[in-house]
């Protein structure tokens, strides 16, 4: 693999991809990296990184839904509780 030292960055452009790094939990050279292999890839791939990922949450919402929901039954307990322990 190659390495590239990219010199006299504006200060701006460093805070913004820190901050682009931190709101996507990677470090700042992971994030330039993506930055960069985004940059030269399809335009419409590269726009898909840019849109913010559902959590599972919110996939599993939007699966859900046209369904009305569901619940689910909490089973019940297979053993007896234990007795607390007691500081007499």
């Amino acid at each position: 693999m190659a390495s590239l030292t990219i010199r006299n960055l504006d200060d701006e452009i460093k805070q913004g991809l820190r901050y682009r790094a931190a709101t996507n939990g990677v470090s700042m050279e992971q994030e330039a990296r993506a930055i960069l292999r985004d940059a030269i890839r399809s335009p419409e791939k590269a726009r898909q990184r840019e849109e913010p990922e559902e959590n599972w949450y919110q996939s599993l919402r939007q699966l859900v839904e046209p369904y009305g929901g569901f619940e689910l039954d909490i089973p019940p307990r297979s053993k007896s509780m234990r007795e607390p322990p007691s500081f007499d």
